[in-house]
């Protein structure tokens, strides 16, 4: 059975010792950095699911090395760690990839509860839901089980967790108008923390790379309502 690995990035001894014990009991395996640098060395040397990344670094910001390893086209989840209580701030995290967000100061718990649940995530797409294959439409092609976009023209279209979560929820829903309080019951589950404002960024990152293709708008937006999935959906195969 896999055991997930963690990467702790903080510049923080205290609060990298704490949170290195509190995992480990939970049943994680947990490595630890304090440097941008020692981040791009732990994933390129070692089995990394998921990093809990600070946004204040000694060496950079937290945020500039999430653009990075996105524009590098790295996948691995991320969950960002921010003092910033300006909302503009997380909305920023999640416009270049991160797949989710807490404030400081928080509790342990919780973000075992968000660490998991970001994994149940990725697992959980691992199977299509209700047991089908690969979806079409307009085009594109979108598998499951690779989690993976290919477009009309046969190219990859690199989505980050969050993005290809969201997309699988309308591609199981297609032609049915989803508020924001349902979009974010189906992706991460509802918690205080979480801004209603974060569906209207993966959205419109979605449509940003799915509009390369030049095709019609897939998603529309409902006024008072939430968003609609407007593009026929075909089932290209079943799965066993």
């Amino acid at each position: 059975m896999h055991v997930p690995q963690i990467l702790v990035v903080d510049d923080d001894l205290e609060i990298r010792k704490l949170l290195a014990r509190y995992m480990k009991e939970q049943g994680f395996r947990v490595q630890l950095a304090s440097r941008c640098a020692e981040v791009r060395e732990r994933i390129a040397t070692s089995q990394i699911d998921l990093i809990v990344l600070d946004v204040m670094l000694p060496d950079g910001s937290g945020l500039d090395l999430c653009r990075d390893l996105r524009s590098k086209r790295s996948n691995v989840p991320i969950i960002l760690l921010t003092a910033l209580k300006e909302d503009v701030d997380r909305i920023i995290g999640l416009e270049i990839g991160a797949d989710d967000y807490l404030g400081k100061p928080f509790n342990p718990r919780e973000l075992v509860a968000r660490i998991r649940a970001v994994l149940r995530r990725g697992q959980d797409d691992r199977s299509p839901q209700d047991g089908r294959g690969r979806y079409l439409f307009e085009g594109f092609v979108a598998d499951p089980f690779a989690r993976s976009v290919v477009d009309p023209g046969g190219g990859n279209i690199e989505l980050t967790g969050a993005e290809f979560d969201l997309l699988l929820i309308f591609l199981t829903r297609p032609g049915r108008v989803l508020s924001r309080d349902q979009l974010l019951d189906l992706t991460r589950g509802r918690d205080e923390d979480v801004l209603d404002r974060s569906i209207d960024v993966l959205v419109s990152r979605l449509r940003r790379k799915l509009a390369a293709g030049g095709t019609a708008q897939i998603f529309k937006t409902v006024r008072n309502g939430g968003y609609q999935f407007a593009a026929k959906v075909t089932h290209l195969d079943e799965r066993i």
